[in-house]
């Protein structure tokens, strides 16, 4: 007996659905399972946009670098020496001034006052020494004629005692007589002696006076020379070859017309052959720079040798003032002109370095993507890092040389582990 074809076939239908959805049921979680297996698709980067740099392996030398300015290593400063008013003013900032160049000029009358009487004073101490030089002379004339008199008369006193001694002897004169001529004789000779005396006295005290007198006359030509170099100092010249970097101070610039005290800042003089550079190292770096380490100087028209004088002791805004001492000179040099600086830390005869790369710092444990032998990608692999210098780092750990690695910015691919590169 045949048995019909439709209820077998809708009963072969049946089990192959239930087989379908049995195997769809069962592949649903095999499929999910072996999706979250997968890893995720490596994002691809422009080989272009970024830095590739290779691992080597010599000598490579330290260095750090900072942005600074050229300083005057010593500047000049004028102060006003009396109490002055400014007449004129000859020159303005920036200006180049040589040496006893007249910068400005001030005023005192009182000062002018003062030296013009210890002049006047002068001229009549002179006057007056001439004066009293002419009294004295005719003084010690009439000294010397009585003098010469007294001894004219004591010469005529000794013929007259010896004439009369001869008379006596003679009988031709009393003996009274004679001894009274030879007492007059005697009182004259006393009298020369003490004239002559006197007149020697007279040329000391002359002498003495007119010396006096001179010494008065110094005096005040000592008080007019103190008073004239004084209002010679109301001309202020530049004390040395130099730039005029500023006239008063800060707060208050130097006009005409005012008014200084003494010890008040007239100018401020730059020297500009006297230079030194003046860096700004991050504070992370400056603790291997050391007083006396070679430096250069970059000041955009050459580069100047120097060493490094001075660091400083504390931090601003998170880099240190470093001096740097010029050892030569480029044109255009001036204060205040930007340059940018190399110091020289060590030189490292023999270690393994890289690129520095963005984020690497000194003895860090980063990660980097090294490039695949095809270098179609790049997988993140962790390094640690040694010594730095201003382009190149050593590396420690994680690389090797020949290995090429990604030195730019990857901070946008952190969720990846691979890229590829296009």
């Amino acid at each position: 007996m045949d048995v019909p074809r439709g209820k077998e076939v809708a009963r072969r239908k049946l089990i192959r659905r239930i087989v379908v959805i049995v195997l769809i049921v069962a592949a649903i979680p095999l499929i999910t399972w072996g999706l979250s297996r997968l890893k995720p698709a490596a994002p691809s980067v422009e080989r272009a946009t970024v830095w590739i740099d290779t691992v080597k392996r010599g000598p490579m030398v330290r260095e750090v670098r900072g942005l600074g300015t050229l300083v005057v290593e010593d500047f000049i400063w004028i102060p006003a020496t009396f109490d002055s008013r400014v007449e004129k003013i000859n020159f303005l900032p920036g200006a180049t001034l040589h040496r006893d160049q007249v910068l400005m000029v001030l005023s005192n009358p009182q000062m002018d006052l003062d030296a013009t009487n210890a002049e006047w004073q002068i001229k009549q101490a002179e006057a007056n020494f001439d004066n009293l030089k002419v009294q004295l002379e005719t003084q010690q004339l009439a000294q010397k004629a009585t003098t010469e008199q007294v001894k004219s008369d004591m010469e005529q006193a000794d013929l007259q005692a010896d004439r009369d001694q001869q008379l006596m002897k003679l009988g031709l004169k009393s003996e009274i007589d004679a001894k009274l001529s030879q007492a007059k004789a005697t009182e004259l000779k006393g009298r020369y002696a003490l004239s002559k005396e006197q007149l020697e006295i007279s040329n000391q005290s002359i002498k003495a006076q007119l010396d006096a007198t001179k010494v008065q006359i110094e005096q005040l030509e000592a008080t007019y020379k103190l008073k004239k170099e004084q209002v010679e100092q109301l001309t202020i010249r530049a004390p040395d070859e130099g730039v005029l970097t500023q006239l008063g101070t800060a707060t208050t610039p130097l006009e005409v017309g005012m008014r200084v005290a003494p010890g008040a800042i007239l100018a401020k003089l730059a020297q500009p052959n006297r230079l030194k550079a003046t860096l700004k190292i991050p504070e992370t770096q400056v603790k291997d720079v050391a007083l006396g380490q070679v430096a250069s100087i970059d000041t955009r028209n050459g580069i100047i040798p120097g060493h490094v004088s001075r660091i400083d002791p504390a931090a601003v805004n998170g880099t240190v003032d470093v001096d740097v001492k010029l050892e030569g000179r480029a044109d255009g040099m001036r204060p205040d002109l930007s340059v940018d600086g190399t110091i020289t830390i060590e030189k490292l005869a023999d270690v393994v370095f890289v690129g520095r790369p963005v984020i690497g710092q000194p003895d860090a444990k980063i990660t980097l993507f090294k490039l695949d032998k095809d270098e179609k990608e790049a997988q993140r692999v962790p390094v640690k890092l040694g010594r730095s210098s201003v382009n190149t780092i050593e590396v420690k750990d994680g690389l090797n040389v020949g290995d090429q690695v990604i030195l730019s910015d990857m901070s946008a691919q952190d969720a990846y582990n691979r890229i590829r590169l296009n």
